[in-house]
């Protein structure tokens, strides 16, 4: 039976925890009178403790006794994932600590975690797709670079989410439906549905859907700001509402399973999801606790479709694999940016510069206007020799496309026509842009049992990336005499923009590798010791006089064991590790507030993971997992490129004593050697305590208890950010749940944050000199819900 959550994300972040399994070097929560799960992260199918990597899989049957049905369902008990969030669609992620801060800007670097749906990558340069989790047959998350059979964006760790596929030989359906209610915010509820049907003996059909409503719980509260220039005030009494950020949203996925004969399958794949946001999960702490002051509406709508084709089958003892798919994806954002004019305002009187026509002084606060257009399309295949011989290998191809179509439109209502981009009214900036990033690889893996214990892995990934980005950023030629169309050097080539300031492009070539070795101490103990290396392709700056930023790469050596006891009844999985992060790139504010993407010199990040499982008595099972990371800076961060050798400077400029002024001109490093890196916590931990009962003949019950936590981390890098943004204080959430079920139905209640902790997730100011205003991003206050699940 498919258990429901409701609410959005962040309830269910609070939820998951109530029955929440976590692992962090593979631990799969087997039992004895449970399945062994099987996963496929080598690209062929392995008993989990048999991997010789940093691996979480929770399969179906635990899915869905653990409520997941988001990302953060199962990212806030995965001690090596972090994560920064503004909404459901914005989400950045990260694994290891390998993490700098500040992903998701559109000409920013491209993600360091790697995101898969079944065999196709679903990561977009803003993050990746948002996709609502039901129906799914496992999920897996595999920490640190994979070196050979994943690829660009999986340089620190892939998830993967693999989905349940038709079924040829049963009729089967369930449906879930839930209710939730928000401390002091709004009612949420949820809706889902899955239904398999044969066509014939050969053919099958799968059909899911499902539909969520998020209560609000952040109040657009009366606030006000009075423009020193001007001496205009500003108002949002038109817009103050309680519980402001709710949303909505609903999606499909159909999947049609064709055995062609005894040998080839096809399984084409249609999936679409569409969601509408209202603000922002931010709130300001100055206005008092989850409240805001909006002075526009904020909407965020975003929607996508994929179309996936998968082809298995044999040539003769050689398994061939295809996998491709196209990805479709809108989002449409509205954004409130008066704190960024009120602020420069404020330092610099950049208010006077805003006026009409008539040359009268007007409101210099700006709204952001987003159009954010991708499309993807990604091919693989591959061929692995027969699994059950002694050398056993994997090797084959991936192509990767990706288009975005950019527009940013920053507009100040009744703004002269001097001052407009030409054909935008009231627009005083526009990006109006096209990137594509595109990347091959070839790779291969080769398995030798050199004894029937010990076994050695080898692989190497050549890539080739080419990566460009072309169109207009800037202001109008009367506004600005040197950027925006000003600097302008050829006519338009995207469409929108009024002529064409920036054609960059970066490429390269290079590769990845992979060496490991395991020994398998007894049939339920391995321990392996694994080298791998990943990296992240280089990109092109939005501000044309800046260089592009070089691709960075990452070294992970790791040692490990996995273990289990007393037919499964102890789970003890462990492994330590060190890893060096070199020329990583750091985005940063520059001038005009526009993103900057930097290379620093390199940073050390040592860890260890362990997770332990137990089955003590019948019916109760206790799981913990903890990671301890020391994520820091090797060598200084001087924020600027050193041309003399051609990488990241590291030595910084010397203090300039001038006598004939007050001022001190010296230049230190933005950061020390030794810095801590944003957002990573030094500790994180879950546990969770679940013990199943009989209560009749025909039903069975379950209570269950969680804690999860982290101690504090630093919301930025530099000095200038950690001055600005301040710290993430450390926090533990607890969750609860009772349920009753039967066969074919169960119900569950659940309070999830039962202390309505505030964890706070994410930092944020509008603009570079906002420090006056961070705006905190936290998880969803305390949370009562009731759901109900039915299989026919």
């Amino acid at each position: 039976m498919r258990n429901l959550l409701g609410a959005r994300p962040g309830v269910k972040t609070a939820l998951l925890a109530t029955s929440m399994w976590t692992g962090v070097t593979g631990a799969a929560m087997a039992q004895s009178d449970r399945d062994t799960i099987v996963v496929t992260a080598q690209k062929r199918e392995q008993n989990i403790q048999d991997v010789p990597i940093s691996l979480i899989a929770i399969g179906t049957e635990r899915l869905e006794e653990l409520e997941v049905s988001s990302f953060d369902d199962y990212a806030k008990f995965l001690p090596s994932v972090t994560f920064q969030s503004t909404s459901p669609n914005t989400t950045s992620v990260y694994m290891r600590g390998v993490v700098s801060g500040g992903d998701g800007n559109h000409s920013a670097s491209l993600p360091s975690v790697g995101v898969y749906l079944d065999e196709q990558p679903v990561t977009t340069i803003l993050g990746f797709l948002p996709l609502h989790i039901y129906d799914i047959e496992r999920v897996e998350a595999l920490a640190g670079p994979q070196g050979t059979l994943f690829g660009a964006s999986s340089q620190a760790g892939t998830l993967r989410i693999i989905t349940n596929k038709p079924k040829l030989d049963e009729v089967e359906g369930s449906f879930d439906a839930e209710i939730n209610s928000i401390k002091d915010g709004e009612i949420g509820y949820q809706f889902e549905g899955m239904y398999n049907q044969p066509l014939g003996d050969s053919a099958a059909v799968r059909l899911v859907g499902w539909y969520v409503k998020d209560g609000g719980y952040i109040d657009n509260v009366l606030d006000s700001r009075t423009f020193p220039s001007s001496g205009i005030t500003k108002t949002n009494a038109a817009l103050v509402e309680d519980d402001f950020n709710d949303g909505e949203t609903f999606g499909a996925r159909v999947a049609l399973k064709i055995d062609l004969d005894e040998n080839w399958t096809v399984t084409p794949t249609l999936l679409g999801q569409k969601s509408n946001f209202n603000g922002r999960n931010t709130y300001d702490p100055k206005l008092g606790d989850l409240n805001a002051g909006r002075f526009y509406d904020e909407q965020n709508e975003d929607r996508f479709f994929q179309a996936a084709l998968t082809v298995e089958g044999k040539v003769g003892n050689f398994d061939v694999t295809y996998a491709g798919a196209y990805l479709k994806r809108q989002i449409d954002s509205f954004s409130d940016y008066t704190d960024y004019a009120y602020y420069y305002d404020v330092l610099y009187g950049y208010g006077a510069y805003f006026y009409d026509d008539m040359y009268n002084l007007v409101d210099p606060s700006q709204t952001y206007q987003g159009d954010d257009s991708f499309a993807k399309y990604s091919n693989e295949i591959r061929v692995s020799t027969p699994q059950d011989k002694r050398i056993r290998a994997v090797a084959g191809f991936f192509q990767n496309h990706q288009t975005h179509y950019i527009h940013q439109q920053y507009v100040v209502e009744n703004l002269t026509s001097l001052f407009e981009v030409t054909d935008h009214p009231d627009t005083i900036w526009l990006t109006e842009q096209k990137r594509t990033d595109r990347d091959l690889a070839l790779f291969t893996e080769l398995e030798f049992d050199i004894t029937d214990k010990l076994t050695f892995i080898g692989g190497v990934r050549g890539y080739r990336y080419n990566n460009s980005l072309q169109g207009f950023f800037g202001y109008s030629a009367n506004f600005s005499s040197r950027t925006g169309e000003a600097a302008c050097f050829g006519p338009s080539i995207v469409p929108g923009s009024p002529c064409t300031n920036l054609d960059r492009t970066t490429k390269d070539t290079g590769e990845t590798h992979k060496l490991s070795l395991t020994y398998d101490v007894t049939e339920d103990a391995m321990v392996y010791f694994t080298y791998s290396t990943g990296f992240r392709p280089g990109g092109v700056n939005r501000r044309g006089t800046l260089p592009p930023y070089l691709a960075d790469s990452l070294r992970n050596l790791e040692v490990g064991f996995k273990t289990a006891w007393a037919d499964n009844r102890v789970i003890f999985n462990a492994a330590a590790f060190t890893q060096k992060w070199s020329d990583f790139q750091f985005p940063l504010l520059g001038q005009n507030g526009l993103t900057e993407i930097q290379n620093a010199a390199q940073a050390k990040v040592n860890g260890f993971e362990a997770d332990l499982s137990l089955r003590p008595t019948e019916g109760l099972t206790i799981n913990g997992a903890v990671s301890v990371i020391d994520a820091k800076l090797a060598a200084d961060y001087c924020g600027f490129f050193d041309f003399a050798t051609g990488g990241p400077a590291t030595v910084c400029p010397q203090a300039v004593d001038d006598p004939s002024t007050s001022a001190d001109e010296t230049s230190p490093p933005q950061a020390l050697d030794g810095t801590r890196l944003p957002v990573v916590p030094d500790f994180k931990g879950t546990l969770t305590a679940r013990y199943e009962f009989p209560v009749s003949s025909s039903l069975d019950a379950h209570v269950q208890g969680s804690v999860s936590g982290q101690t504090s981390s630093e919301a930025g890098l530099t000095d200038a950010d950690v001055a600005t943004l301040g710290g993430q204080p450390g926090y533990a959430v607890f969750d609860f749940s009772v349920g009753v079920h039967a066969e074919d139905w169960e119900i569950v209640a659940y309070i999830a944050n039962a202390t309505d902790e505030r964890a706070r997730q994410l930092n944020l100011v509008a603009c570079g000199v906002c420090g006056d205003r961070v705006q905190y991003g936290v998880n969803v206050p305390r949370t009562i819900g009731l759901r109900f699940g039915k299989d026919f």
